[in-house]
């Protein structure tokens, strides 16, 4: 039951009091959350994964699943996905906290008696966790990592804890950590930022080069700001410097192969489209501002900007009308037909996936085999870890709306996905 401000305590050391309290509760909250996480994977070890295998699932396709560092007890893959749809998390979420958990119980167990014994705050834990994880620690380095942190957990920061591991590695790995001391010297790389792009229409790219590559790209930028510059643009230098890149890019998108001569295009020669970009973008009458399929919003101002760039081609393709019913004779759906699944659904219909439906699959809500057809009403998009899932684990669901589909776990607890997300049923 949620509490309202006017039954908040009203003097300073109340509400300080109150807070603390709130505080010490979520803790001990967060720390039982672990043990019910190894408990979850405890009645469900890799062993199980052979028994079903062997009498429920004959080729199927469930692992074991290792979720923690070497040496940590391996889980039925298909288990996570239920533990996370119960507390509301992506199924990858849930993954990650019962790797912590039982990274915490068997690997650094000197900083899981601290958490259970409230000393240390479980978000602390479960950071460091999830470090001597992705650093694949051998037991003995993570049982070094948990020697020295035990004491100090509580106080130690991130980039201290990162200094620990790689100690770990150069104690009990030299090997390993003169390998990567050698890759670390090699520091280049180009990042662009795909997931973050600000409601402007931006996106971010960093970039670590050669320092004769990167004089030479300098050069190049400031050149083509001067360029727009001359032409005719008011925008700001940085501005002009960004929108050269991608001039640039646009006129340059392949590397000569061995043995060609790479021609060099004179300024004024026209050129054809150097790329294709698909936006799929959805519009409602009377409302300025656009939704793209990846659920980044932006303004018609600026997708007409995109369009009317230079050597931009612009397709125009037809509007696919989501509430037809379309219907395929064979198994595979139609190019129109998976189009139109693929926009209904947008992401993963798996309760709390957000991966996107292009990126994944089509799955016969009621199975081909079984007599399901290749239909509007009858496909959904999986991403291939759910579609899996639904295949050969114990989940089920159904359509019961245009974009709505209710979920069974092997647990009994229902889910409801829709386009606004997905709630318990």
């Amino acid at each position: 039951m949620a509490i309202t401000t006017s039954e908040l305590p009203d003097t300073a050391s109340a509400v300080l009091a109150f807070a603390r309290s709130s505080r010490a509760t979520a803790d001990r909250g967060e720390a039982e959350l672990l043990v019910a996480a190894c408990e979850w994977a405890d009645l469900h070890p890799a062993s199980s994964v052979l028994d079903a295998a062997a009498i429920l699932l004959p080729g199927g396709s469930e692992h074991e699943e290792p979720v923690a560092g070497p040496g940590a007890p391996l889980v039925a893959e298909f288990c996570i996905a239920e533990f996370g749809a119960v507390l509301g998390i992506s199924t990858v979420s849930a993954k990650h906290l019962i790797g912590q958990a039982i990274e915490l119980r068997h690997r650094l167990p000197r900083l899981w008696r601290r958490v259970q014994s409230g000393e240390l705050p479980a978000w602390r834990a479960r950071r460091i966790a999830e470090t001597t994880i992705h650093a694949g620690l051998s037991r003995e380095a993570a049982s070094y990592v948990d020697a020295q942190l035990a004491r100090f957990a509580h106080r130690t920061s991130t980039s201290a804890v990162d200094r620990l591991v790689d100690a770990a590695i150069a104690r009990f790995d030299p090997e390993r950590a003169a390998a990567e001391a050698r890759l670390a010297a090699d520091g280049r790389h180009v990042t662009i930022e795909e997931e973050q792009v600000s409601f402007a229409g931006t996106m971010r790219v960093t970039a670590e080069l050669d320092l004769a590559d990167a004089l030479d790209f300098g050069a190049a930028v400031t050149h083509g700001a001067d360029v727009l510059k001359s032409l005719g643009s008011e925008d700001s230098l940085d501005a002009r410097r960004a929108s050269a890149v991608g001039e640039m890019a646009r006129s340059q998108l392949a590397l000569p192969l061995v043995g060609e001569v790479a021609q060099q295009p004179s300024r004024n020669q026209a050129s054809t489209a150097a790329r294709q970009v698909v936006l799929h973008v959805h519009l409602a009458e009377g409302d300025p501002i656009a939704r793209l399929e990846r659920g980044n919003l932006a303004t018609l101002d600026q997708i007409r900007g995109w369009c009317q760039q230079s050597r931009t081609q612009v397709t125009v393709k037809p509007v696919i009308d989501l509430n037809e019913h379309i219907v395929c004779a064979g198994y595979q759906p139609s190019p129109r037909l998976r189009e139109q699944v693929i926009l209904r659904d947008q992401t993963c219909v798996f309760p709390w996936c957000s991966r996107p439906a292009r990126a994944g699959d089509l799955d016969h809500i009621v199975p081909w085999e079984a007599g399901g057809e290749t239909s509007t009403h009858n496909l959904a998009a999986l991403c291939r870890r759910h579609h899996r899932l639904k295949t050969h684990g114990a989940w089920s669901y159904r359509r019961t709306g245009p974009a709505t589909y209710t979920w069974t776990s092997p647990q009994g607890h229902i889910f409801v996905r829709d386009d606004k997300g997905t709630k318990p049923g």
